[in-house]
C-alpha cells in the first residue's frame, strides 16, 4: 500500500495532489430565471425535480428560454448541478444523457476540464471531505447557502485520470444496484397497492356478486360498521427515561422504538399511527409488545385474522380521516362506523398468504438495498481517502456481485 498523506480534506495517496475546484473546473455557473410552463423549447431542471432517485424528466416542466439563452443554459452530459438554497443546499447531481434543457435559478452548474472525471467528481461530492468543507461554509454563512464563489474554493481530490475512472467504475456498479432495488420496490409497492384493490373488491374465489351500500362485493361477504370489524384504542405513555431492558418491543409511530420489561398488547398485534404525517398507516407485529401513546392499536380483532386486519386497514386508507393542518391528526369517530366488507376466516388467511408474498418481496428489496448503501459508504470513504486503493480490488467479483442485482 501506498504511503498516505494528511492533507485540509483527509488522507490521499502521495501520487494524488488537493487542487482548489476553480482550477479543475470551468467558473460555477448560475441558472437561467424563468417560470415553469407546460409548454416550451426547453425543459427547465429545478431543484425540486432532483429526488433521491434521480430525475424523471418526463415530468420536468417546460420554459421559453430565448434561442440566443439556450447554448448558454443548455444541460448536457458531465454537468454538476449544486442546490444552492433550501432543504437539499450542497447537495449535487450528475447530468447523463438529458433531453433538451436548462438548469433554473436555484441550482449551480459545475463543468470539469480535461484532467477530471465528472462522474468522479460527484462522487466526492457525496463524501465527507466535501461535506465537511459545505457545512463549514454554510455555518459561517447567515444563508445557509451555497454560492458560486464557495464552490471555486472547494478542496478536491486529484488522483491520476486512470485511477479516478476506475473508482468512479466501481462505485457505479454499486449504485446501479441500489438504483435496481429502488425500481424494484417502487414496482412492489405498486404491484401491493393493486392487489389490496383487486382483492378486497373481487375476492379470491370468482363469487357473484351482491349489491351493497359500498358498492357490489362478493355475495358471501358480510358488511358490518369498522368498529366491528376492528376495535382501536390509544396506546399507552412511557416516556424513553422509564425504558427498562426487556424482550418486549415498544412500537412506536412506523417502527420499533425500543424495549421494555413489561408489555401491554398481546401479539400478534396492529398499530395505527396517530397523528403527525403518518397518520392513518398501519404496522403489523408478531410478539407481544408496549403500544406507545403516538399510536392507536387494535384491541378487539373480533375473530378476525390479525394480519388480514393490518391489510384491511392498508386498503382502507385511513389517511382519509386525519384532521388537521400543523398536525394531521386521525379521528376515530369519522370511520369507527363505515362499513367494511368482510369475507369469511378461510378467505381471510388465502388473502393473508397472497399479501404476504409480496410483502417478503417488498422486504427483500428493501433489505438488499440497505446493504448496497452501506458497502458504498464504506467504500467512497476508504476510495477518496485512499485507504483502499482501487487497484487492489476484485473488480470480476464486484461486477458479479451487482449483476445478480440488476
Amino acid at each position: 500500500m501506498s504511503k498516505l498523506v494528511e492533507t485540509e480534506i483527509g488522507t490521499i495517496a502521495s501520487n494524488w495532489s488537493v487542487v482548489p475546484l476553480e482550477k479543475v473546473c470551468e467558473p460555477p455557473q448560475y441558472g437561467y430565471t424563468a417560470s415553469a410552463e407546460e409548454q416550451g423549447n426547453a425543459r427547465l431542471l429545478r431543484i425540486t425535480d432532483i429526488t433521491e432517485s434521480g430525475v424523471k424528466w418526463s415530468t420536468v416542466p417546460f420554459c421559453s428560454c430565448p434561442t440566443e439563452l439556450l447554448d448558454k443554459y443548455r444541460l448536457a452530459t458531465g454537468d454538476i448541478v449544486f442546490a444552492r438554497i433550501g432543504a437539499t443546499t450542497g447537495k449535487s447531481y450528475l447530468i447523463t444523457n438529458p433531453p433538451l434543457s436548462v438548469f433554473a435559478s436555484y441550482l449551480i452548474r459545475v463543468r470539469t476540464k480535461r484532467d477530471l472525471d465528472p462522474a468522479f467528481l460527484s462522487l466526492f461530492f457525496r463524501s465527507g471531505g466535501y461535506w465537511r468543507q459545505v457545512d463549514a461554509q454554510k455555518n459561517a454563512n447567515l444563508k445557509k447557502g451555497v454560492s458560486g464563489s464557495l464552490l471555486k474554493v472547494l478542496l478536491v481530490p486529484a488522483p491520476p485520470l486512470p485511477e479516478q475512472r476506475r473508482i468512479a467504475e466501481v462505485l457505479g456498479l454499486i449504485l446501479r444496484a441500489i438504483e435496481e432495488q429502488d425500481r424494484l420496490l417502487r414496482l412492489t409497492a405498486e404491484l401491493k397497492k393493486t392487489l389490496l384493490h383487486q382483492l378486497f373488491a373481487q375476492g379470491l374465489r370468482g363469487e357473484p356478486k351482491k349489491e351493497t351500500e359500498i358498492g357490489p362485493v362478493p355475495k358471501s361477504w358480510k358488511i358490518v360498521p369498522f368498529e366491528n370489524f376492528a376495535l382501536l384504542q390509544r396506546g399507552f405513555d412511557l416516556p424513553r427515561s422509564s425504558f427498562s431492558d426487556g424482550p418486549f418491543p415498544v412500537v412506536g409511530a412506523t417502527s420499533v422504538i425500543g424495549f421494555h420489561n413489561q408489555w401491554k398488547v398481546r401479539g400478534p398485534g396492529v398499530t395505527v399511527v396517530r397523528s403527525g404525517s403518518s397518520a392513518g398507516k398501519p404496522f403489523f407485529i408478531e410478539s407481544d409488545f408496549w403500544a406507545h401513546n403516538v399510536v392507536l392499536f387494535v384491541k378487539d380483532f373480533h375473530g378476525h385474522n390479525p394480519k388480514f386486519v393490518y391489510y384491511m386497514i392498508q386498503s382502507l386508507d385511513l389517511t382519509k380521516y386525519r384532521e388537521g393542518v400543523a398536525v394531521p391528526t386521525l379521528n376515530r369517530n369519522s370511520f369507527r362506523n363505515i362499513p367494511v366488507a368482510v369475507p369469511d376466516k378461510a378467505e381471510q388467511d388465502e388473502f393473508v398468504r397472497v399479501l404476504d408474498c409480496v410483502e417478503q418481496k417488498e422486504r427483500n428489496a428493501a433489505c438488499k438495498k440497505s446493504l448496497f448503501e452501506s458497502l458504498f459508504r464504506t467504500l467512497l470513504h476508504q476510495l477518496m481517502t485512499a485507504q483502499i486503493r482501487v487497484h487492489g480490488l476484485d473488480l470480476s467479483e464486484l461486477k458479479s456481485l451487482a449483476k445478480t442485482h440488476l
